[in-house]
């Protein structure tokens, strides 16, 4: 029976997944899983300052968002506050940002890498690859 766990480099195949920082690509809420988008989301206000006011000016006037507005008393027990409740299923107010990286299968062991076999676009892909890997890796100790 030949030794499968002391084979040479090029009789492997490694499975990598690398995550890598993608900070020029940016992605809508739904697609990165934003709760803000799933469940809304409040934003409390103070219009007496005037950054405050120019925030509800744009959330009221060019935001295109769907919301109802109260008044609220901030923690002081002074201070008014507009309470912006904004309705699920629309875009918030942040930029999301993507996570990139690839899924590739390559010839070789994890310290030699001799060159890659394929890329998969998604992650059920790769992962569907690695389970077949190891179905015929068994398949064959178990012949001998």
């Amino acid at each position: 029976m030949a030794d499968l766990f002391h084979a040479n480099p090029g009789a492997y195949q490694t499975f990598r997944a690398v995550r890598i920082p993608d900070r020029m690509v940016k992605t809508a809420c739904e697609e990165a899983g934003c709760r803000h988008w799933r469940e809304g989301w409040k934003s409390l206000i103070d219009e007496s300052t005037p950054l405050g006011a120019k925030q509800a000016r744009y959330i009221r006037e060019e935001s295109g968002r769907a919301f109802t507005d109260h008044k609220t008393f901030a923690d002081d027990g002074v201070t008014v506050l507009t309470c912006f409740d904004f309705e699920p299923h629309q875009r918030c107010f942040r930029e999301h940002e993507t996570q990139g990286g690839f899924l590739v299968v390559q010839a070789g062991d994890v310290n030699r890498a001799l060159g890659t076999i394929r890329e998969h676009v998604n992650s059920r892909d790769w992962q569907e690859d690695f389970e077949e890997h190891q179905g015929r890796l068994a398949d064959q100790a178990a012949r001998g």
